[in-house]
């Protein structure tokens, strides 16, 4: 634990969040989460179930006098995004993030830093916990593996809950109520290959020091997918050298832009000069492309022993010319809100090894016909590979209600407290109230939190005075929800 992290103001939240980052809590990992959290409700004598799925809820009676207000139920996951940089030595399965301090933020030490959503579930310990807020009927729901498909949310067993109003706190910029969100689904590529003998002059190629981040937050930055330019040089280098591909390795997780991309090709030996002069004119052309965008991209070249086996050349070029021809990026903007991305996709995941090829997408959109729509141009684009497209893991959005009561409450509070008026939107992200709402249809939800960059990647940080303002905000939320 970091003790100087663990002391910043308000301690009710750093302190859990030091103490939940000692703890390794990947997607599909959170047992010993689960335990913690449940421990702390039963510590404080408070109702604590854990349901059949592992979401964890803790009921805190109203304060006196304010049993005739709305119950309020304060909902964060407990999983985080694993992603680190490949120079840092680290182990996301034994090790504990090393947060830091630097200037007006929180960052981690090459890794993703467990903001997202550390900081939402740090907060809802401190309002158990607290004896001195003022609040009405109170509910803790923590949440799993909401980063790798929501499976916490989507198994949420109707009738456990019994509040009125949800506050989501898993949104990343201060000042920000959220009153809708965008649904999901993937698609995923699985297939065999036939491969051939080896023979040439190999090389391993590295393409990284792109930003990466959350394909929702920030897909409309303009920010380079890995995979896709990695496939953009691999394709224009077929015939020029007679490469041939052995191995790719691009991205890791469904929900991040790919920072890197890696593969081992081989070539025609007596073309070996001119194919390293072309890698560095790819990276200068890419560099200049994205010089605003990816400033630190980068291109590296290392001769290799040739592997045994290479991509049979009729699959290799099936392979490029549908990942080439894949939709990326920002399919559509919205038309009611303005700034909002309607429909987005990206592809978050290459990888070729030993005669089997596996590509992951994510496509996201506020509308539902839009959503399935770009799936569709996935499908067909990969058609050509023969290979198996699977759509799977959908997700509803989360229709925004513009006369919520609760949000009216809020923004006067907020024009109060911060002395400007809140921004209300939607975001292009997925969040867990689109499926909670399924369950609990009559709930009234918000969605804030302090302000946190670059989710999902090593870069991410935490702005430490956002904390402290978002958990006065939070406070005067609960002293002041409506009677029933």
């Amino acid at each position: 634990m970091n003790k100087e992290v663990a002391s910043l103001h308000p301690v009710q939240i750093w302190e859990n969040f030091e103490k939940m980052n000692e703890i390794p809590r990947g997607s599909k990992k959170e047992e010993r989460i689960i335990a913690f959290t449940k421990q702390i409700g039963e510590d404080l004598g408070l109702e604590t179930i854990v349901d059949e799925c592992g979401n964890i809820i803790i009921k805190k009676p109203a304060t006196p006098g304010m049993e005739d207000r709305k119950g309020i139920i304060l909902q964060a996951h407990i999983d985080m995004v694993h992603q680190k940089n490949a120079d840092t030595d680290f182990d996301f399965d034994t090790d504990g993030i090393q947060s830091y301090i630097d200037g007006d933020w929180v960052k981690a030490k090459g890794t993703t830093l467990g903001a997202d959503n550390g900081i939402g579930a740090a907060t809802i310990m401190g309002v158990l916990a607290s004896k001195d807020l003022k609040h009405g009927p109170i509910e803790g729901l923590f949440t799993i593996d909401e980063e790798t498909g929501m499976t916490g949310a989507f198994g949420l067993v109707e009738g456990v809950l019994e509040g009125d109003i949800l506050l989501n706190l898993d949104t990343e910029d201060e000042h920000e109520l959220c009153i809708g969100c965008a649904g999901g689904i993937d698609t995923n590529v699985n297939y065999d290959y036939a491969e051939s003998a080896a023979e040439g002059k190999a090389y391993h190629i590295q393409l990284k020091g792109l930003k990466g981040g959350h394909s929702g937050c920030e897909i409309h930055l303009g920010r380079g997918n890995a995979n896709k330019l990695m496939n953009r040089l691999l394709w224009g280098t077929r015939e020029k050298f007679g490469l041939e591909i052995a191995e790719i390795d691009g991205g890791s997780l469904r929900n991040a832009i790919p920072r890197e991309s890696f593969a081992n090709v081989v070539i025609d030996p007596a073309k070996a000069d001119e194919f390293e002069a072309y890698i560095k004119q790819v990276e200068a052309d890419y560099q200049a492309e994205l010089k605003v965008t990816e400033p630190n991209l980068v291109i590296n070249l290392e001769a290799i022993a040739t592997p045994a086996k290479v991509m049979d050349v009729k699959a290799q070029d099936a392979l490029l010319s549908a990942i080439y021809s894949a939709p990326n990026g920002v399919i559509r903007m919205s038309d009611e809100l303005e700034g909002l991305v309607e429909t987005s996709t990206s592809m978050a995941r290459v990888q070729v090894k030993e005669g089997k090829v596996v590509v992951q997408s994510l496509t996201r959109s506020s509308v539902e016909t839009a959503k399935y729509d770009v799936a569709n141009q996935l499908d067909a684009a990969f058609a050509i590979t023969g290979g198996n497209v699977e759509h799977g893991g959908a997700y509803p959005g989360w229709t925004p209600n513009a006369h919520s009561q609760i949000l009216e409450e809020m923004k006067e509070i907020h024009q109060e407290y911060f002395k400007k008026p809140a921004t209300v939107n939607a975001v292009h992200a997925g969040l867990e109230c689109g499926i909670i709402g399924s369950h609990y249809p009559n709930l009234d939800m918000i969605s804030f939190g302090p302000t946190i960059k670059n989710p999902h990647s090593p870069d991410e940080m935490c702005e430490i005075g956002t904390v402290a303002r978002f958990w006065d905000f939070l406070v005067l939320t609960l002293e002041r929800v409506a009677k029933k």
